[in-house]
């Protein structure tokens, strides 16, 4: 199987690459092949089953499809805030190349060529909560979205069309509504969201943190481990009705934990320290708290279930895999540390 990563030097495609290369199967075949698409020179180049493709992807698509693809993971995209700051930006980078990469494989399958199999990460940000914030019934994937962000409505917008291409028999396309993504490694990127990683993140490294909204407000969130095995689990689904299955291109939200921002810090004080926690200060700013409180926090996942995904276990759970995968990312004040 040739497998095309987009978006391959980011946090998630890094971890991603890391499994497929790890196990070398994927979707119950073997990977033959591993072309690695960024705008920056991905990682995994000495691999033998890897080629790298740098440069913006609609300007590659020829060479990323320069011999047959089987799989592509579609992670590349423009993130919350920055769509929300620059509306043409996130068109081009989301709905623009979106529909590029989904012609390019229409065009492989009539040329006689493989129906590619598509997974495209969406998120939750294609939902929005009851007006003033007041809780409803949990979300499901037959909930009507109702984007209250540029980067939401981009996201549904692609979802409609992946699923009209696979009705058309375009390709085989797949939705993963991804939750927030915590404990997020390394720098900052431009997402509304990044503060739930960066109150976690930044006091045990022994940095102070802002954290931008009110504690009460309550978030869905899933770790970096769980969200890649539901990419995978998703790739490997097969076709129909029943466990185990997806009936065409229908979303799947990627299991949900659901935790205030209050819980995260008081789990982080028990983990790390009271002089670790210490180090976050609540400064709430409106514009974040707009995009991110737009988001539903309270998901039903009979769906991913269905598919043998469950959400993790609880919030300490989350950080201490955090701990145990960036042991070199943890230095926090003298006399603090995880516990």
């Amino acid at each position: 199987m040739r497998i095309v990563v987009t978006g391959a030097s980011g946090f998630l495609g890094t971890l991603l690459v890391e499994e497929l290369l790890r196990t070398r199967t994927c979707a119950g075949a073997p990977v033959t092949g591993l072309v690695l698409v960024d705008r920056v020179l991905p990682a995994h180049g000495a691999d033998p089953v890897v080629r790298t493709v740098t440069g913006d992807l609609a300007d590659v698509l020829a060479d990323v499809f320069a011999e047959p693809v089987d799989l592509v993971f579609h992670l590349a995209a423009a993130v919350s805030a920055e769509c929300e700051a620059d509306f043409d930006l996130g068109m081009r980078a989301n709905a623009d190349t979106t529909r590029a990469l989904l012609q390019t494989a229409r065009e492989q399958a009539r040329g006689g060529g493989p129906v590619v199999r598509a997974v495209f990460t969406s998120s939750i940000a294609v939902y929005g909560r009851a007006p003033g914030g007041e809780p409803g019934p949990p979300v499901s994937e037959t909930t009507l979205p109702a984007p209250r962000s540029s980067y939401g409505t981009q996201k549904l917008m692609c979802e409609h069309l992946v699923a009209d291409m696979t009705r058309r028999g375009f390709v085989d396309g797949r939705v993963a509504r991804l939750m927030t993504v915590v404990v997020r490694p390394g720098r900052p990127n431009a997402a509304a969201s990044g503060f739930l990683s960066a109150i976690v993140r930044e006091p045990l490294a022994g940095r102070p943190a802002l954290c931008p909204v009110a504690p009460d407000l309550t978030v869905a969130l899933a770790s970096p481990r769980t969200t890649v095995q539901a990419l995978l689990r998703i790739a490997g689904a097969g076709h129909g009705s029943g466990p185990g299955l997806i009936e065409g291109a229908e979303p799947v939200n990627v299991p949900a934990l659901t935790v205030s921002v209050a819980h995260m810090l008081a789990t982080l004080r028990k983990v790390a320290g009271a002089a670790t926690a210490d180090l976050v200060t609540v400064a709430p700013d409106p514009a974040v708290e707009a995009i991110v409180g737009s988001w539903p926090a309270d998901f039903d996942g009979r769906r991913a279930a269905a598919l043998g995904l469950l959400p993790d276990a609880d919030f300490e759970a989350v950080v201490r895999a955090y701990l145990a995968d960036h042991p070199e990312a943890v230095a926090g004040p003298p006399g603090a540390g995880p516990r």
